[in-house]
């Protein structure tokens, strides 16, 4: 890459970066000026959160379940006998890492997909610019119920994706490592904090809002017909999950920082 090319990307990275930040900001903006469609922001919520239930649940499930197989057996082989706290070992992983880093990105995947696919079609089809001359504001019809319902069902999930995480957890103590239930649930009482839970729910927040205003800005930047919407989707998944993985290790600096 030769000098112009490179200032052509670094040009062309912050252009998008900055055009991210002004969509988040118009979004905030309108959130607190009426007209408040209180109806559009439930269905995008039931969209958001019901209907990806039994993807992140499952996926969570059983990634609890192989958490525990593999600490489970580690730990046994290191020292025999010390597989006993696996259920703090296997609730630390999934409460502050594996359930909302993993949570987000089948979000990322399901949710932010169809955002940017659904916004993207009504763009390329001049419904965007239709809704302007009805002097109604794109951002506060399209980006603000989506984004208010990823704000407020990305941590609703991620607190669900910890119950059954631990519970797959639980289920794998029992069956291949001889632990039984009360021994798995004491050893997480002992052991784990309500800053475990915080620090996972904490980071959940921000990964809802990543995803919200990229799929958006995706579908609100899509061009040239349907070839333009399937670009778009792309990119939102592609760039919602490397933000979600990046921002991740800075909070979880943050949170080392201030803990």
């Amino acid at each position: 890459m030769n000098a112009n090319e490179s200032k052509n990307f670094l040009t062309s990275f912050f252009e998008s970066l900055g055009s991210h930040f002004i969509l988040l900001k118009e979004t905030i903006a309108w959130t607190f000026r009426p007209p408040f469609d209180w109806n559009s922001v439930m269905a995008q919520m039931m969209d958001i959160g019901y209907k990806s239930l039994p993807v992140t649940t499952i996926t969570l499930f059983f990634t609890g379940m192989v958490m525990a197989l593999q600490i489970g057996k580690a730990m046994d082989a290191l020292m025999a006998g010390s597989s006993i706290f696996i259920g703090s070992a296997v609730t630390i992983s999934m409460f502050r890492e594996l359930c909302p880093v993993l949570t987000a990105l089948l979000l990322a995947g399901r949710v932010g997909s169809s955002i940017a696919a659904e916004i993207g079609t009504m763009k390329v089809t001049e419904q965007v610019d239709a809704l302007r001359t009805l002097f109604a504001e794109p951002v506060q019809y399209l980006s603000v119920p989506r984004f208010l319902a990823c704000l407020v069902m990305t941590p609703c999930l991620t607190v669900l994706t910890d119950i059954v995480g631990v519970l797959g957890g639980a289920l794998i103590a029992y069956t291949s490592l001889g632990i039984g239930p009360e021994s798995y649930f004491t050893n997480i009482l002992q052991n784990i904090g309500l800053g475990d839970f915080l620090s996972g729910l904490f980071k959940s927040f921000f990964f809802g809002a990543e995803i919200a205003v990229i799929s958006c800005h995706s579908g609100f930047s899509t061009s040239g017909g349907a070839a333009g919407v399937g670009r778009s989707t792309i990119q939102a998944v592609v760039r919602s999950s490397m933000v979600i993985l990046i921002s991740d290790y800075f909070l979880t600096y943050l949170i080392q920082i201030i803990e």
